[in-house]
């Protein structure tokens, strides 16, 4: 009986080490949850009512119907899973700070060695969609990474873990900068996601054509030089959340908003 009891005992402080490194582990790691659950949400809504008649019917055929919201943050989920145990460092590619124009546009094709694997992912689960349109794990791939990929953070500075390193208050809360863009905007206007995702119609539907019109080389450019100004805000920030709010909301929005309507132009082609 001692000794059962003594295995037991063992078994179980086993597996509180394991948690405590795990614990420790994953704060060290570069976090890779680009806008949070509500965010990929409000992306997937968006996406869902600017896709064709007959891509919403196949996208719902092969995710359930309103599956590209329901599934947006399901690659998130599996991150730690046995079944794609590569896929953590697919949701981001981190950039040097102070690249040119045309290295930033390299870095689209001729795929940086280290921080991260988005744009090189991004192209080959593309591609895997248009050879296999059915391919579910592929497209619940490309609906998260789209709104990754419009992520500021998640092109950010590799030499701070995109803005894992960097301190900040929020609301007298030690944060980080990764989770403000990740998490603290969205939540912090306060809507549900689909709330948020009608404000955003209204709001940016002028400017649907404009970014429909934008090259990828455009985008990833938009998205690194605001980044660039994420940055250089924290130099005069009076860590006061509500300024952060006002000051980011309306550049934080657009690239939810353009995030899905890329998304639906995707989807449109491949289904459509």
């Amino acid at each position: 009986m001692y000794v059962c009891r003594s295995l037991i005992i063992q078994q179980i402080m086993r597996k509180i080490y394991i948690l405590i490194l795990t614990t420790i582990f994953l704060g060290l790691s570069h976090s890779a949850w680009a806008w949070g659950q509500e965010g990929h949400r409000i992306i997937g809504e968006i996406a869902y009512q600017h896709l064709s008649k007959k891509a919403r019917k196949q996208v719902d055929k092969i995710m359930g119907e309103h599956g590209l919201v329901y599934w947006a943050n399901w690659p998130d989920a599996i991150k730690s899973d046995t079944i794609y145990p590569t896929s953590y460092d697919w949701h981001f590619q981190d950039l040097d700070a102070g690249m040119s124009d045309s290295a930033v546009v390299a870095a689209l094709t001729h795929y940086p060695t280290a921080g991260g694997n988005l744009f090189r992912k991004m192209d080959s689960l593309i591609l895997a969609l248009r050879n296999n349109p059915n391919d579910m794990d592929a497209l619940r791939f490309v609906v998260h990474l789209m709104g990754d990929r419009f992520c500021p953070m998640h092109t950010a500075h590799m030499d701070d873990l995109g803005g894992n390193t960097v301190s900040v208050s929020w609301h007298r809360q030690q944060r980080n900068l990764h989770w403000v863009w990740d998490e603290g905007l969205i939540l912090a206007r306060g809507y549900s996601y689909s709330e948020y995702a009608e404000y955003l119609e209204d709001h940016f539907k002028n400017q649907k054509n404009a970014i429909s019109q934008m090259s990828i080389e455009e985008i990833t450019l938009r998205n690194y030089h605001f980044c660039n100004e994420i940055y250089d805000y924290q130099s005069s920030w009076d860590n006061n959340a509500y300024h952060y709010v006002y000051h980011f909301a309306e550049g934080m929005e657009w690239q939810l908003y353009a995030s899905g309507i890329r998304l639906a132009m995707l989807l449109n082609e491949i289904y459509g």
